[in-house]
């Protein structure tokens, strides 16, 4: 079992550079199978879920190239067939292939998608809009096939889920890629305005698809028959980007992060500015230093723009060294704490108010000095929440299930070693 060895405590200092959006790749991979061309994606992130999603498109005949951040697919021989639950429950975004199977073929046979266990993510609002635009579904177990004579557009409004949940930036997708090569236009009413939305809409209208709207609450898609060859880059992952960030704030010297897009993550670098960090920004990157006198701030998760739910946990690891109580509001999944046990176990002071029947409230007592232990990744944020922990705790950290952490960050070893952190990977 590999584990990652961190010897906390070291100062950092350096430049690091912001791999490929995760969650825009692991939709642009299967967006490129609606062309019968030749697509190239650059920017690629080197992360384990490209890996499984390379799987897919040579189980499918597809042709796949990869060249370091350079992937290019031909998916003029694909063969149409049943996505076996072995590859298809590895990560969560294989549910794309549902759309754009759907969209080129009019059918497909897929299990339910795999990915971090942080929560209620149900995919009906997927389903509601293949049903709405011609699909018949039929559920076996935790297998769907989804076939259409025809798909026809039409206007659809995704539910928010009672939790607030995230899900609408899934199933926007999803129904984007299966309404691209309907009959007529589809609508696409209180659509998730994230940036990935936006960076898959300009992949598929670079191929040649009539899509507007995206990144506002309604898109409008004019369906086409074909779709042709396409270059596209992934955008800078504002994740990884805020991951850094919150880490130079803490034990940062004039640590530069370059290759972003600061207004994408403007709701935290507002939150870091009020705990009393220094940032300074340029066009595509941030300069911060640690700030040794953290005040404290209260964090509600929220749909984009919003303070996104996948950087709570990592934020959460940071408030244990401000000065005083914050409290986090997670309004977005229901298991988005298992990381505060192991937090607590380093020697953070933080607990859990359960006053709702889903998600609910964290008090973080700071400032509390952390030591290193073993703590375990529970998800690929939490698993980045004990990363940080490790880094600014003192002694040694040993952290098991590295796997989740390795899903979604692009050589997250190579990266931190570059600007003195001492972490190892056994």
């Amino acid at each position: 079992m590999n584990k990652i060895i961190i010897n906390g405590g070291h100062e950092l200092e350096g430049t690091i550079k912001i791999g490929g959006d995760k969650n825009s790749v692991v939709a642009l991979i299967p967006a490129a199978i609606l062309s019968d061309e030749e697509v190239t994606i650059a920017n690629v992130p080197e992360i384990s879920d490209i890996d499984a999603l390379e799987e897919i498109l040579e189980y499918l005949n597809a042709y796949v190239e990869r060249n370091e951040d350079i992937i290019k697919i031909n998916s003029k021989s694909i063969v149409n067939k049943e996505i076996p639950e072995s590859i298809a429950t590895k990560f969560r975004a294989s549910y794309y292939f549902m759309g754009a199977l759907l969209s080129k073929y009019k059918k497909v046979e897929i299990y339910f998608p795999g990915g971090c266990n942080i929560g209620s993510r149900p995919i009906d609002q997927h389903i509601k809009g293949f049903k709405a635009l011609g699909a018949t579904v039929i559920e076996e177990g935790n297998k769907y096939t989804i076939t259409a004579d025809k798909l026809i557009g039409t206007k659809i409004t995704i539910d928010m889920p009672d939790k607030g949940a995230t899900t609408s930036v899934g199933a926007t997708i999803n129904i984007m890629l299966a309404a691209v090569k309907a009959e007529g236009e589809t609508i696409i009413e209180n659509a998730a305005k994230e940036p990935q939305i936006v960076n898959v809409a300009t992949f598929l209208n670079n191929m040649g698809a009539k899509i507007i709207g995206a990144g506002t609450s309604t898109i409008k898609i004019k369906g086409v028959t074909k779709l042709g060859s396409s270059f596209n880059e992934v955008i800078p992952d504002r994740i990884e980007a805020g991951t850094y960030m919150i880490l130079a704030s803490l034990i940062g010297k004039n640590v530069k992060i370059e290759n972003i897009i600061p207004e994408h993550n403007e709701a935290l670098i507002n939150k870091l500015k009020e705990m009393g960090v220094n940032i300074e920004l340029g066009r595509d990157y941030a300069i911060i230093k640690k700030c040794d006198n953290l005040k404290p701030v209260n964090i509600k998760t929220l749909v984009y723009p919003g303070f996104v739910t996948d950087l709570q946990q990592i934020m959460t690891a940071m408030l244990t060294q401000a000065n005083g109580i914050s409290i986090v509001e997670e309004t977005i999944y229901e298991n988005r704490f298992q990381n505060v046990k192991y937090l607590n176990d380093m020697g953070s002071n933080i607990i859990i108010e359960d006053d709702k029947p889903y998600c609910g409230k964290l008090y973080i007592h700071g400032k509390t000095p952390l030591k290193g232990c073993e703590v375990k990744a529970t998800d690929l944020r939490g698993g980045a929440s004990v990363v940080v922990a490790g880094l600014i705790a003192e002694g040694t950290t040993t952290i098991t299930n590295i796997e989740h952490i390795l899903r979604g960050y692009d050589k997250i070893i190579q990266k931190l070693t570059s600007i003195g952190a001492k972490i190892t990977i056994e």
